[in-house]
């Protein structure tokens, strides 16, 4: 039987029960989400829901049993809607099946990267600005797509975007449910975010915006295994040029994860100093679950900040993530009742808002002082947005930090990785699709 130290961690089992609950509670809200993200990009909805439980059982259980840390891990949020509007929504000739293809490499090459150093030369690699740029690009992002989804924000002929009807239902049932969502966690509630979703659903119901034609049924996988052969995968981002998007993926992923982890090891205490202990199998917890999702259908996988709900309940080892893992396959059996909330943007909306304001935090670390340091990251977070692509933000941001290096004579500070993606991005915007 695996031991998780539960005394040498000074916790207790029912503490680590309540600490998995904790976390379940805070991060369930992604199993309505995510299939609302990718069935836009043709998915169906039933593929992604059981795909997005199956990818962040997999990864949690390793995260438990190998690891031994109460670190959950699900699919991310701004990748999927990277996936979905720009991999999949700007290009016609991309399906469903070749952007998981992208994926599934991405999650290749991230396991090969967790069993070697280059990952940490690659995150020392990249100057810290572009990284807190593309956290709060990222957030910017899908907090655009909530307001777009409901209607709160749509298209204008000369503007591009104007404020939406205020007076129609789906943008009085959004700002209701982010009016709620938000006094729970101005008042530090657990859960906040679904317990959200729960009250602007219970909302869409009584006034007829939402109707359930079931609760329960078995979870099924529509499309079966979408890749199965890894040989095709690699020919199909050779094919379609996908070099960037799985760059993307891979870049995004790496940095994500690795500062969640270390955030949440160090409010457990489980730092050995600036050490990470068994950060290698961590880090594959995370990489296996995202080439496991791609082949069921669902976009890369992180770890979870709100891990740091369960650690702030108590939790300190694996046996926080088995019972998030054990909670997330019992939710694998309301298809159901998922499915017809997914019906109404106006329920999910709010939490996308929500998560894009707290990822927008990392701005406060960039150095606007100083140009060179200040405008790639700019560039980022105002691109990702507007071009709808997590791709061409990192790219833009990638290209003009080095030459404004040069510029002010500091291209000696300028990692020599940080050249060489400015100069693929730069040929990949300029002579491949993007």
């Amino acid at each position: 039987m695996f031991r998780f130290h539960l005394k040498e961690n000074n916790t207790t089992v029912k503490t680590e029960l309540l600490a998995g609950f904790t976390t379940f509670m805070t991060m369930v809200y992604i199993v309505v989400v995510n299939p609302i993200i990718l069935s836009s990009a043709g998915v169906p909805f039933d593929q992604v829901f059981l795909a997005t439980i199956i990818a962040t059982v997999i990864g949690t259980l390793w995260m438990a049993l190998m690891a031994n840390y109460p670190i959950a891990i699900a699919p991310g949020m701004g990748l999927n809607a990277y996936f979905a509007f720009s991999v999949v929504g700007t290009n016609t000739n991309i399906t469903y099946e070749v952007a998981f293809a992208a994926v599934f490499v991405a999650g290749v090459l991230f396991t090969i990267l967790s069993l070697t150093s280059f990952r940490k030369k690659l995150i020392e690699a990249i100057p810290d600005n572009l990284k807190h740029g593309i956290t709060a690009g990222i957030g910017l992002f899908i907090a655009f797509i909530g307001m777009r989804m409901t209607g709160i924000i749509v298209a204008h002929p000369d503007n591009l975007v104007a404020l939406g009807d205020l007076h129609s239902s789906s943008v009085i049932l959004a700002f209701t449910g982010l009016a709620v969502t938000l006094i729970l966690m101005a008042l530090n509630v657990n859960g906040a975010l679904f317990l959200g979703m729960i009250f602007t659903g219970a909302a869409a119901y009584f006034t007829g915006q939402l109707q359930f034609d079931g609760v329960v049924a078995l979870p099924s996988l529509p499309e079966g295994i979408i890749i199965s052969n890894p040989v095709a995968a690699f020919g199909d981002v050779i094919q379609y040029g996908l070099f960037a998007v799985v760059f993307s993926f891979l870049l995004v992923t790496i940095f994500d994860t690795t500062g969640t982890m270390i955030g949440v090891a160090q409010q457990a205490g489980l730092m050995k100093g600036k050490t990470m202990p068994r950060a290698r199998q961590a880090l594959l917890a995370d990489s296996i679950a995202a080439t496991a999702g791609a082949m069921v259908g669902t976009s890369p996988t992180s770890a979870y900040i709100e891990s740091s709900s369960g650690v702030a309940a108590g939790g300190r080892t694996g046996l926080t993530t088995v019972t998030v893992a054990g909670l997330f396959i019992v939710a694998a059996f309301f298809g159901p009742l998922v499915s017809a909330v997914s019906g109404v943007a106006a329920i999910t909306a709010p939490a996308l808002i929500i998560v894009g304001s707290l990822m927008m935090g990392s701005i406060s670390q960039i150095k606007w002082g100083e140009i060179d340091e200040a405008f790639p990251a700019f560039l980022i977070i105002l691109s990702m947005p507007l071009t709808s692509s997590i791709a061409t933000g990192i790219a833009l941001g990638f290209i003009s930090y080095p030459i404004l290096k040069v510029v002010k004579g500091k291209w000696r500070e300028v990692h020599f990785l940080v050249y060489l993606f400015a100069v693929l991005f730069a040929y990949q915007l300029v002579f491949l699709p993007h």
